[in-house]
This record gives C-alpha cells, structure tokens and sequence, in this order.
C-alpha cells in the first residue's frame, strides 16, 4: 500500500473512531467513560494521516515527482481495509437485549459498601444499585422507601417478567445482565426488550438465576409505563 492509501486509510479510521467517540454510536461497543480515549485516539489517527500525506508531498517534491514503484505500490486488494471503517461508520449493532440476557447467568456481584441514599420519593436507582443492596444487604437501605428503576423487559421459559439491565466492565463483549423479577401490578404481557420504567417497593422475595444460581431480587411493582431505550443502554456499575 502506497503512501496515499496509508493517508486515506488512516484518515478514515481516525475519522471513524472520532465519530464514534464524540457520538452515542460508541456506546453500542463501550462504557462511556471510554469516550474521551476514543477522540483522542481519532484526532491522533487524523494528525498521523497529515503528517503521513504532508512527508509524502515533501518526498514528491524533492524527487520532482512520483516514482512509478510508489504509484503502483501496494495489491489493490489492501482497498479491502476500508470495509470495516464503512460499516463502523455505517452500521450500528443493536443493544443486546432479552435474548442475550435470559441466556446469560446474572453479573450482579456484592457492593463494596451501601453508601447513604437520598431523601425524596420516589427514589431513582439504577438497577444494579437496587439489585446489590435488595440481594446482599436484605433492603435493609431501601425498607419504606418507593423507588424507580428503568430496564428492559425480559421473559423466562414460564413467561414471568423481569426487568434487565446490561452492566459490563469495559466493552459490549463482556457485558453480563443484571435481572429484577416483577411482581404485584406486572403490565399484562409485556414485550421483550420493552423498556420500562417501573415504580415500586422492595420485596424480600428472591430467586437463584437458573443459568448460573446467581441472586436474583425482586420488586413489588406498583405502576410501570413505556419509555424510550436510553441513550446508553448498558450500566457500568454493576459489575
């Protein structure tokens, strides 16, 4: 691959890592704490892409023109590259959802601590806040309390409900769900992949995650709506 190639190669990775990184579209691969190393990472690509097409137009000068070897270097094959940064740019793969997660022993893990919750009803919780403190510390936090917690709906063999988020350490590829049975006012048949925001109270009820007997806690519901999936579907604090 020619000098020229390298540029345009380089330029169009940078640029793609850089959109990914300055947009949600990064979200679907990685935490979001991640973002700011991935524009750097693209503005450095973008920057060695300048300096790679700026040696190049030195080099053309000083030799007074392109070498046939340097117009012709490279298999056109090498172009293939390129695909990669199309559909990195083009095609954004989905969240995973209810299939993932049925599939997949729970990630919940015990909490280091349970530090003091915020006065207010009802308490907003991410959901494997909920789930630590309703699994490990037995609600001993959350007792009289109301609180809200948004997942996706997912469905067991037997069709009963539960309320998933994806939590993951660094990128989708390790992300593990953490799961929240339903009870009490349950919407009637609800949707896999449905995201719910759900108001409730805690519950001492508990199941063992039948894929890997993890802990799975429950909520006793007392209304849920539909809302929109978020922006960042996955959850980088429960694991």
């Amino acid at each position: 691959m020619n000098r020229v190639a390298q540029t345009v190669v380089l330029f169009l990775l940078g640029a793609s890592v850089l959109h990914a990184g300055a947009t949600g579209l990064s979200l679907r691969y990685v935490k979001a704490g991640l973002r700011p190393g991935l524009v750097l990472c693209g503005a450095v690509l973008i920057a060695a892409a300048a300096a790679t097409a700026w040696y190049a137009w030195r080099d053309r000068r000083a030799g007074g023109g392109t070498s046939e070897e340097e117009a012709h270097a490279g298999p056109r094959v090498s172009w293939l590259l390129l695909l990669p940064l199309v559909a990195l740019i083009l095609v954004a793969p989905p969240a995973l959802g209810a299939h993932s997660a049925m599939r997949t022993g729970t990630g919940l893990q015990k909490p280091l601590g349970y530090p003091p919750l915020p006065s207010g009803e009802p308490l907003r919780l991410g959901l494997a806040d909920y789930a630590g403190r309703a699994a490990y510390d037995h609600g001993r936090t959350l007792q009289g309390r109301r609180v809200r917690l948004t997942g996706f709906v997912a469905l067991d063999g037997e069709g009963a409900p539960y309320l998933v988020r994806m939590t993951l350490n660094c990128c989708a590829a390790d992300a593990r769900p953490v799961k929240v049975g339903l009870i009490g006012r349950v919407p009637p048949v609800p949707e896999p992949d449905l995201w719910l925001e759900v108001t409730g109270t805690y519950t001492p009820k508990r199941s063992g995650d039948p894929v890997n007997g993890g802990p799975i806690p429950y909520v006793d519901v007392l209304s849920a709506r539909p809302v929109p999936a978020p922006g960042d579907p996955y959850d980088a604090s429960g694991l």
